[in-house]
């Protein structure tokens, strides 16, 4: 089957032309220029998934042809691939310098040309597919706040918060890019919950906070729909960080290490963030008595080995919140 994808190759010579088509034809639409000036045009007109280009062309070479590509906003993310006979290092350098992504020499193998090529295509899906999970991040975080009127910083602040601390506390680099996604979903099951209650400047009633202790399996029935990595975590964040060290929180009443992980240190990244925040039934708190609150909840409300570790880098949680003010 002819994958769909369109492979614009570009040389002066039109055999090296017909020796490209050959190994391309049968698994790409291929496109052709044999200048510069016409390969612009091409990738402007046609916008090929990627290019194979000629250095040595008259007139305009391979480099000045990328140069162009990279400076055009309608063909900049474009991955070209230098297919050439010159083969020196400062040639590969300056093709790096100009925006190339990879080379392949004269002359070209056939297998070499289409593995070249799978892996950049492969490597275009995933930045999309990365793409796609951080634009349903956003779209669902912006949605569990929908109710309680709470702006976007607050969900990132608070992430960012999270991530420090996990990467203080020694969590994996893999781990740690999943929770930095996860953590902003927390609150997803707010949408489930009425405005009036959210937003209510006086203290809730009893049926209120019933209510409300209903957002953490909201968020998880809808976030476990998915078992994508990040969104497992973010169900676990969601179901587990209102549970308090001590197990008197909600809404199964877990305690100690019970409690995942990824939820205790959302847990503190959160309050941190609301007690230092102004929301309609309080102003910001000073930031020492912020510290001091969790401080203070420690063994309690929250993992001890956490908070102390929270503490230890309250220079850059105060860094991270400077940061967002500033925006």
């Amino acid at each position: 089957m002819v994958d769909q994808k369109t492979i614009l190759a570009v040389d002066d010579e039109p055999n090296n032309l017909k020796l490209l088509n050959q190994v391309l034809k049968g698994h790409y639409k291929v496109i052709f220029a044999n200048d510069g000036p016409s390969a612009l045009d091409a990738a402007t007109n046609h916008q090929p998934d990627l290019i194979l280009l000629d250095i040595m062309m008259p007139n305009m070479n391979g480099y000045e042809v990328c140069k162009r590509l990279k400076g055009n906003f309608a063909t900049v993310k474009i991955p070209v691939i230098f297919v050439t006979a010159m083969n020196d290092i400062e040639d590969e350098t300056l093709g790096f310098d100009v925006g190339a992504v990879d080379y392949i020499h004269k002359p070209v193998s056939g297998p070499t040309v289409l593995r070249r090529i799978h892996t950049h295509l492969s490597l275009i899906k995933s930045d999309e597919m990365r793409n796609l999970v951080r634009a349903a991040i956003l779209m669902l975080g912006e949605a569990g706040h929908l109710n309680d009127g709470e702006s976007g910083f607050h969900i990132w602040r608070m992430a960012e918060y999270a991530a420090a601390l996990a990467r203080a506390a020694s969590w994996p680099i893999d781990q740690l890019e999943i929770l930095t996604l996860a953590a902003p979903l927390h609150d997803t099951g707010n949408i489930g919950i009425p405005r009036t209650i959210l937003n209510a400047p006086q203290k809730l009633t009893e049926a209120d906070w019933a209510v409300i202790k209903t957002h953490p399996g909201i968020g998880f029935n809808i976030l476990s729909k998915s078992n994508n990595p990040v969104f497992s975590m973010a169900a676990e964040v969601a179901l587990g960080h209102h549970e308090k060290w001590d197990g008197t929180g909600y809404p199964r009443g877990i305690q100690g290490k019970d409690i995942p992980e990824s939820a205790r240190i959302v847990a503190i990244a959160d309050v941190f963030d609301v007690l230092t925040s102004k929301r309609p039934y309080k102003d910001a708190w000073p930031v020492e008595r912020a510290f001091k609150t969790i401080q203070e909840n420690s063994g309690t409300h929250f993992d001890p080995d956490l908070v102390a570790v929270f503490g230890e880098i309250s220079g850059e949680i105060l860094k991270i919140k400077k940061n967002w003010e500033d925006i």
